[in-house]
């Protein structure tokens, strides 16, 4: 990323929107907004297969893997305004399993670049499934988008959830509805 040209067109910004860009409290703006858009976009620099990082091994177990909860930030790729919320994911495994800590990685993967949440959802469960050919794969992500509740509808309390299952989870109901189920039960 050129930080000088991000910085400059930063400084364009505030004196269009007709900010000072002299003013103390500006003085360094430009700069902490390119910072901050190269941590928010890191995703695009990011390699899945460095992330699993050989974290995928052989093993028999053939039940549901869930990680429910796992926390994300993004950013709306028609309004570079953040959404937020939680990303729940289920595997079953058919031979292998992924470390635990991966699911959460592989999000962040796909959170930290401009994007829409139909896309991040399919981009994670066909991650999972490209990696580890699970006999299933189910990804719901949950999430408050700051341009619903800043701007336009301005609707503060709605959520947008979006789904993408692959495998058991798309032809069973019964292993859908298991998923579902174990997603609306509490936290230990």
């Amino acid at each position: 990323m050129n930080h000088e040209l991000v910085e400059e067109s930063i400084r364009t910004l505030l004196t269009e929107i007709g900010e000072d860009i002299n003013r103390p409290g500006l003085l360094r703006t430009p700069h902490r907004v390119a910072k901050a858009y190269e941590f928010l976009t890191q995703g695009y620099h990011k390699n899945v297969e460095e992330i699993l990082n050989g974290a995928i091994f052989e093993e028999k177990y053939d039940e549901m893997v869930m990680v429910k909860d796992i926390d994300f930030y993004s950013m709306c790729e028609h309004h570079l305004l953040p959404f937020f919320g939680k990303a729940h994911i289920a595997y079953i495994p058919d031979g292998k399993i992924i470390g635990l800590s991966k699911l959460p990685r592989i999000v962040d993967v796909f959170a930290r670049r401009l994007q829409v949440q139909e896309r991040m959802t399919q981009e994670i469960a066909d991650t999972i499934d490209k990696y580890l050919a699970p006999k299933g794969v189910a990804v719901v992500i949950e999430a408050y988008h700051m341009c619903m509740m800043m701007r336009g509808v301005q609707k503060q309390n709605s959520i947008t959830t979006t789904s993408a299952m692959h495998g058991v989870f798309a032809e069973d109901t019964r292993t859908r509805a298991e998923f579902l189920n174990l997603i609306a039960q509490k936290r230990i």
